[in-house]
């Protein structure tokens, strides 16, 4: 309850500076979210903007996540990281104390918020997903939420420009993954993957979809067929010409 009120408190300094300096925000797609955890929170991740918008757009959500750990140490950020809920990981590498800690959060019935590229796009679109998001929800077996947000990669320079942004928080239906009756071996979780970032794709933008412009997962998805056989077919793929750039 006391890390509630203090990220709704945050929130509403959010709010402030947000109306004050950067524009105005806008949230879609309300009714679907989840009325409790578990569940896992996925979403693109364009710039510094993308927590406080999505803290903002889910008021009275207290969510889990990852955090690197040069944050871990730091004297300020760190410890009021830790106590809005991080789970401090080490980049560029599997690192299963994380892992098994966010899983334990999971089953305790916490979200958990993840960005699956792993890391902050530089290109203002989508880059090719990894495998964490899809690795945490089917070892858990709970939904996944996806969100899209749009014009968080502008914001910071419209703003030095004194042109106010439209701010975009997009929450897509929950979906669960597909049961192989196996653990996922190889391209199936990569297929994993390709279903959790299509699914956030679909929520954006075309100038957003990035390395998943051209997926026929998407393209199905979007007119309402089923994506999976695709994600498979695109991932085998990719695995026999080896890693794409």
């Amino acid at each position: 309850m006391i890390r509630i009120f203090f990220l709704n408190t945050l929130s509403l300094i959010i709010k402030l500076i947000l109306y004050t300096c950067f524009g105005t925000y806008r949230v879609y797609g309300r009714e679907n979210r989840p009325t409790a955890g578990p569940y896992i929170l996925v979403t693109n991740h364009l710039s510094a903007a993308d927590v406080p918008v999505l803290l903002i757009s889910l008021p009275g959500l207290a969510p889990r996540f990852f955090a690197g750990e040069k944050w871990e140490s730091h004297w300020f950020f760190g410890p009021v990281m830790r106590w809005g809920g991080a789970i401090y990981i080490k980049r560029g590498e599997v690192d299963r104390k994380a892992l098994k800690e966010a899983l334990a959060a999971i089953e305790q019935g916490d979200v958990f918020g993840l960005a699956p590229e792993g890391t902050r796009s530089r290109v203002g679109k989508l880059i090719r997903g990894r495998d964490g998001a899809a690795y945490l929800a089917s070892k858990a077996n709970v939904p996944i939420l996806p969100i899209g947000l749009v014009n968080t990669d502008v914001v910071f320079g419209n703003a030095r420009r004194l042109r106010r942004t439209r701010l975009e928080c997009h929450i897509g239906q929950p979906f669960t993954l597909p049961d192989l009756g196996h653990r996922p071996k190889g391209h199936e979780l990569s297929a994993y993957t390709h279903l959790i970032m299509i699914h956030i794709a679909a929520l954006l933008p075309e100038r957003y979809h990035g390395h998943y412009a051209d997926s026929p997962a998407l393209a199905a998805l979007q007119c309402g067929e089923d994506p999976w056989p695709h994600c498979l077919a695109a991932e085998a793929e990719t695995g026999r010409g080896g890693e794409e750039e």
